[in-house]
């Protein structure tokens, strides 16, 4: 037999399903809505007006595209007054550097080598070239004709063949100033600032000239700013990376705080049968930062049915409060983790543990300290 309090609780409920059908919709009646479609009742489909679809639109948690949008990184304004377009030819013939150097060929490598300077004071570049490759060939291993090659190269805006030789350079000289210096050159001549500045920094140290000076002159500024430009947008990615996770978070906790609040019913008395949805509520109540009122009652118990409909009419008073019911014989084991020993018992928690308690059917000290603590946070 149910007493006359859950009856007028049943007829409340039924009178708020009479004026709004789709409370059936809400997943915690899942369960009733079942049992209502087993005896043949028909269960009316959710009407979405225009205003809920603005409002799921508004709580649906997504990312604008403003926000999604890829950093798009400016120019930046370099003096590429002196860039060449890249050389495209086939590779120079390079030395086998298995091969076996004797003393005639280093001294033959050497005349070639004569041969290459004379014929580059003459402004001869290609004969040049063709000197110091046949003296590359009589002395594969010297570092010095490979960086020697490099230069005129250089001299012919050949950038990419200069870098080929100098690289050999520093393979067979890792010390190589010139080879450093030819390269640096070279990457220049191409606008690869970073690279040109860093190689010239390493010649500068191995071999300082006045060519190598005014080389960083030139290469050091452009670096600089793409370094400066390079570090802007990685600032600017690491913040826009902080404001999606941010961002994420919010969202996360504006949809555990929405879960929260569909589990707590405003305005009601809700009954808890377990310790299990005790914790559940509870939690809900923290997540939301809402007072929450633990009402043991008894149904043998006279004072608690007087106060049983007070504390329905104060539910509905302070719909921001969380009002719970325990029938102590009915869930034992939450009185008993509550060691409640009489009832009507009042137990108030704020933001999981109790901050009061009214004990007896003492309605002026239930008003005043649900007043007293549902305005205190």
């Amino acid at each position: 037999m149910m007493d006359a309090n859950q009856v007028a609780e049943l007829r409340r409920f039924v009178e708020q399903l009479k004026s709004n059908p789709s409370i059936l919709h809400d997943p915690s009646l899942v369960f009733f809505k079942e049992y209502l479609r087993s005896l043949g009742a028909h269960v009316p489909k959710i009407e979405r007006t225009e205003k809920d679809n603005e409002d799921k639109a508004e709580t649906k948690p997504s990312f604008s595209p403003e926000h999604d949008d890829e950093i798009v990184e400016s120019d930046v304004e370099l003096d590429n007054s002196d860039v060449v377009e890249p050389d495209n030819d086939p590779p120079q013939p390079m030395g086998d550097p298995t091969a076996e150097v004797t003393d005639e060929s280093r001294d033959a490598a050497q005349s070639e080598k004569s041969k290459a300077m004379e014929a580059i004071s003459e402004g001869k570049f290609d004969e040049a070239i063709h000197h110091l490759t046949k003296a590359i060939m009589l002395n594969p291993t010297s570092a010095i004709l490979y960086a020697t090659r490099a230069t005129v190269f250089l001299i012919v805006k050949k950038p990419n063949a200069a870098i080929r030789d100098a690289n050999v350079a520093l393979q067979f000289n890792p010390d190589s100033a010139k080879g450093y210096k030819a390269r640096g050159m070279a990457m220049a001549m191409l606008g690869q600032w970073e690279e040109a500045a860093a190689d010239i920094h390493v010649a500068s140290k191995l071999d300082y000239d006045e060519e190598i000076g005014s080389a960083l002159k030139t290469v050091e500024p452009n670096a600089k700013k793409i370094e400066e430009h390079r570090k802007k947008y990685q600032r600017l990615r690491k913040e826009k990376e902080l404001q999606i996770a941010e961002r994420k978070r919010r969202e996360q906790q504006e949809a555990q705080e929405r879960e929260a609040l569909a589990a707590l019913k405003d305005g009601q008395v809700i009954s808890i049968h377990s310790t299990s949805e005790l914790e559940a509520k509870s939690k809900a109540a923290k997540k939301a930062s809402r007072l929450l009122i633990l009402y043991f009652t008894a149904t043998w118990c006279g004072p608690c049915r007087y106060m049983s409909p007070l504390f329905s009419n104060l539910a509905t008073q302070h719909p921001r409060v969380v009002f719970l019911k325990v029938d102590i014989d009915e869930a034992n084991e939450v009185a008993a983790s509550w060691n409640i020993s009489s009832v009507p018992t009042f137990c108030f928690i704020r933001d999981g543990k109790q901050v009061d308690k009214v004990v007896g059917a003492d309605k002026g000290s239930l008003e005043q300290k649900i007043a007293q603590h549902s305005s205190s946070k």
